[in-house]
């Protein structure tokens, strides 16, 4: 029998019939329609190249979301810092944030000027000079026999008795800086003192000559009360004064206070005489104060002390 006729009959070579084969599964048949597989299976099923490229294409899309996230989640960091890669900065359209407040360079271009504090001058300092301290020390000598007060007492000086007890000659133009303050007891002129006076530049009396006169007072306690200015400076001043038959006494102090030199000089039988030197600084304004009396008389025929001149240089 033909191998058609096995087909047609259902009759194989074993010689089992049609109906053995009826309760068999029937045949298979490959569907024509287009294969419906899952995504992943797709994947997998590419071609080898076209699998690489999609594994770098989500390693980037990947490191650039990390990368925005990082960067919107934080302060934002200068271009170099750790973490930043190098080449990224800030966005366009911000401030620029000082990275160092202590730079002075310039600014870049298109960002805000930085701000710098306002230059200020140093203020100066002043420094006040110490005033000297007060100053006053006395000293006494003979009288020169002939004494010139023009040169003795470039800024001022006085002269007395030149025309008896109430005569005064000042020195022209000088300073005024010596007072004569009175004193106690009447004041007389005589004409017998041991040394002579000149001068070149007085007032009233312009000029003299070797003139040896003066005044005195007579009598325990009486005497001369002067003053002088001070100007904070050191001064010296000449007194020129003498005594008959008396014990003087001279006593010297500032206005400001401080302590009162005293000098005494006496002769009980005859006349004396003796240029008495005070150097003394005081402020503008204070004075040296001067009081040459008769502290006591060896006579009672009028025991007295007297004064000349005086000069300051």
């Amino acid at each position: 029998m033909a191998e058609d006729d096995f087909t047609r009959t259902g009759t194989g070579t074993s010689g089992r019939g049609a109906g053995h084969r009826a309760t068999t599964t029937p045949a298979r048949h490959r569907s024509r329609a287009p294969f419906a597989a899952h995504p992943a299976l797709r994947w997998w099923l590419a071609p080898v190249g076209q699998r690489r490229w999609a594994v770098a294409g989500l390693a980037a899309l990947a490191s650039l979301t990390a990368l925005i996230a990082y960067v919107g989640s934080g302060p934002e960091a200068e271009p170099g810092s750790p973490g930043v890669p190098a080449g990224v900065g800030r966005p366009t359209g911000f401030p620029a944030v000082e990275a160092n407040g202590s730079d002075t360079g310039p600014a870049s271009p298109g960002l805000r000027p930085r701000q710098r504090p306002p230059s200020v001058a140093p203020t100066p300092s002043v420094t006040t000079p110490t005033p000297a301290p007060a100053l006053l020390t006395v000293s006494q000598g003979d009288i020169p026999a002939e004494v010139d007060l023009t040169a003795a007492g470039p800024r001022d000086w006085v002269h007395w008795g030149l025309r008896g007890g109430d005569s005064t000659v000042r020195k022209r133009n000088g300073s005024g800086e010596i007072a004569d303050e009175g004193g106690r007891g009447a004041r007389g002129g005589w004409d017998g003192n041991q040394e002579v006076f000149s001068w070149r530049d007085g007032a009233a009396v312009r000029a003299a000559s070797g003139t040896p006169n003066g005044v005195y007072t007579c009598g325990a306690g009486n005497g001369f009360a002067l003053a002088v200015a001070g100007s904070g400076e050191l001064r010296t001043v000449r007194l020129y004064a003498g005594l008959w038959m008396a014990r003087g006494r001279l006593e010297a102090r500032l206005s400001t206070g401080g302590p009162t030199t005293t000098l005494r000089m006496e002769d009980p039988h005859t006349s004396r005489s003796a240029e008495f030197t005070l150097r003394f600084r005081a402020p503008r304004g204070a004075r040296l104060l001067i009081n040459w009396s008769t502290e006591k008389v060896f006579t009672g025929d009028c025991g007295n002390v007297g004064v000349q001149a005086v000069a300051l240089r």
